[in-house]
């Protein structure tokens, strides 16, 4: 074989190579999308969580959008104050004003007043319990306590309490959804941290029929309607609701007279937990 006989497929398979080369370039120059480059400086400036909170698909679509003028910075509910102005300040926008949202249980029958009936052996997620039989907890519509909502949190912002209750972080909660579709009992839902008058309780029993499968059920007695804002709280369907569109008349004097301390008043800056009444104040109500 002769040293000609070798170049020969070499010489072609560059020629090949470089045509290609040509054509590729010529299609991406011609093609070519152009892209702001702010949206990459913005993206750096963004924590990168990708939680969905702020309604977009990720922390690059949010750069995208904000670049666009189409949000504003502080619809992201994980940067902090400043890093929002930071944002703000780069884009030459106004930061604008997100209230915050977080999580929230509607559920307080840990295994402590609301024990199971049946014990439940299989997979140890709330989802495969609620298939069977419910859970085998004896209020149907109580948490039951697997933490799928802690597992599918990616901001720690949920941990189990010792009676197998989840319980929020507001500080770390980002209000992105994940909680809430993970409940196979519908027990999440999101709020803005204002409203701190929480129902606790999902059970349609009323009265001793509720309270035997939990203490802390609500049992329809209706005394935090009558000492709540007119139109505030209506009983519906053995359950207190509340009308969040009259908030701004909402206060802690609707749980008093609770008395199973289904309702409580919930500080907004601090951990989830009830604040229940004392003794002494059920007395002088």
């Amino acid at each position: 074989m002769t040293l000609d006989t070798l170049l020969i497929p070499v010489l072609i398979l560059g020629c090949v190579g470089l045509t290609f080369a040509a054509l590729i370039a010529v299609t991406h120059r011609r093609f070519k999308v152009w892209q702001d480059p702010r949206i990459d400086a913005v993206v750096d400036f963004l924590p990168g969580s990708n939680c969905g909170a702020c309604g977009q698909a990720g922390c690059r679509a949010f750069a995208e959008a904000l670049v666009a003028g189409s949000v504003q910075p502080a619809t992201c509910t994980v940067l902090s104050s400043e890093e929002v102005d930071e944002v703000a300040a780069y884009l030459g926008v106004d930061a604008g004003e997100a209230h915050k949202r977080v999580a929230r249980l509607l559920c307080a029958g840990g295994c402590d007043v609301a024990p199971p009936q049946a014990e439940y052996r299989g997979l140890s997620t709330c989802k495969a319990a609620a298939a069977v039989a419910g859970g085998g907890k004896g209020c149907t519509w109580g948490c039951l306590g697997l933490a799928d909502c802690e597992v599918v949190c990616d901001l720690d912002a949920i941990f189990m309490n010792p009676v197998g209750l989840p319980v929020v972080i507001p500080e770390r909660c980002t209000a992105c959804n994940d909680c809430v579709e993970a409940c196979p009992k519908d027990l999440f839902v999101l709020m803005p941290i204002e409203q701190h008058l929480i129902v606790q309780c999902r059970n349609a029993l009323e009265g001793d029929l509720a309270e035997a499968y939990c203490t802390v059920a609500c049992t329809a007695c209706g005394k935090c309607a009558l000492d709540a804002a007119s139109g505030l709280i209506e009983m519906i369907d053995g359950l207190a609701v509340v009308d969040y569109s009259k908030n701004d008349l909402a206060g802690p004097e609707a749980t008093v007279r609770c008395p199973t301390d289904a309702i409580v008043w919930v500080d907004g800056a601090q951990t989830f937990e009830p604040t229940r009444p004392s003794e002494a104040e059920r007395v002088l109500a």
